[in-house]
């Protein structure tokens, strides 16, 4: 480990086991004596380290004013505990970045925050797989594409996409039009395993939210994005239940069977819901939603344990889909 990896060993052992002796140190730090000397004069002088040596226990512990209290060097302030929350994220994150777009700028980091661990490489893989997150239906985003826009969102800048809008209506009326934009990103939206941009788009002069698994082309521009506070988005993108996007919304009444309800009660669909338990055991649920497409999708999920009582056009939606599901069946 290199020498800031060692001030933040010795400063580790001290506050934990609160006095230390010389010996467990240089086993700990695996430096000869003389290197040890030269990192606890250059604690106590230069990083003013209140850490004396103590002749009757043998050892080194922090001077009378500092015991009992949290003392940190300067520039080094993670607790164990937090060290291994930081590497929990990074396992977590890990799992978000198929590519390595951010894990090759994050690793030499994390490798540093192992090292203050005092942890080799094969503990810090041990660690690592502690955690495990399963993901499924991944749709993947091209790293450059992804790159790109995530730099345009932290520098606040214009891109210019080549994007294919699913669904759309292109010339000759063929689907999945593709066209070209000029927006100005606002946010990275992480959703069911997979990555949108939140954009003002100066073609529609409105929100847009793209998928970027669509994205066919990315260009960072030289001109500064459009400002949008966060509390205007999330107006404009955030109303809806789930991914699909718009400022209008109508409400879903659905009842969930008794059955159904010990788990889906436990579920938040949406931050603005409401529900509540009727006399029979069943759950009433109300969320609002912009596009239906979505709402049906997770409705579907519980066939036979849910009602929708209203909108209408949600209702006859749902009954649609239930008799096209075993139309296939016959």
């Amino acid at each position: 480990m290199d020498r800031t990896e060692r001030f933040y060993k010795i400063e580790l052992m001290i506050r934990n086991r609160e006095c230390v002796s010389f010996a467990q140190l240089l086993e700990a730090l695996e430096v000869s004596p003389a290197t040890l000397k030269r990192d606890l004069q250059y604690l106590r002088e230069r990083m003013d380290a209140p850490i004396e040596y103590d002749a009757a226990a043998n050892g080194y512990r922090f001077g009378q004013q500092f015991r009992g209290q949290q003392h940190e060097l300067p520039g080094v302030w993670f607790s164990e505990k937090e060290l291994h929350a930081l590497l929990t994220m990074h396992q977590m994150l890990s799992s978000l970045d198929e590519d390595g777009i951010l894990s090759r700028h994050l690793q030499p980091m994390f490798d540093k925050l192992s090292g203050m661990l005092g942890a080799d490489e094969a503990e810090a893989k041990a660690l690592s797989q502690r955690i495990k997150l399963i993901s499924t239906a991944k749709r993947r985003v091209p790293s450059e594409f992804f790159e790109t826009v995530g730099s345009a969102v932290v520098k606040r800048l214009r891109l210019k996409l080549r994007y294919r809008s699913r669904g759309s209506r292109g010339k000759g009326g063929q689907g999945n039009a593709l066209s070209e934009r000029t927006v100005s990103p606002q946010r990275l939206v992480h959703y069911r395993n997979t990555w949108y941009l939140d954009a003002w788009c100066h073609q529609s002069e409105g929100f847009r939210r793209f998928a970027l698994d669509a994205v066919e082309a990315a260009e960072m521009l030289a001109e500064k994005a459009k400002a949008v506070s966060i509390k205007q988005l999330e107006a404009e993108l955030d109303q809806g239940y789930g991914i699909f996007a718009g400022a209008q919304t109508r409400e879903a009444n659905l009842v969930f069977s008794a059955d159904a309800a010990q788990w889906v009660s436990k579920e938040e669909w949406h931050p603005a819901q409401s529900s509540a338990w009727l006399a029979d055991g069943r759950w009433q649920l109300r969320v609002p939603f912009v596009d239906a497409t979505e709402l049906l999708m997770d409705l579907l999920r519980h066939a036979g344990q849910v009602e929708v009582v209203a909108p209408a056009e949600l209702r006859h939606a749902f009954a649609k889909r239930l008799r096209q599901a075993v139309e296939m069946l016959n």
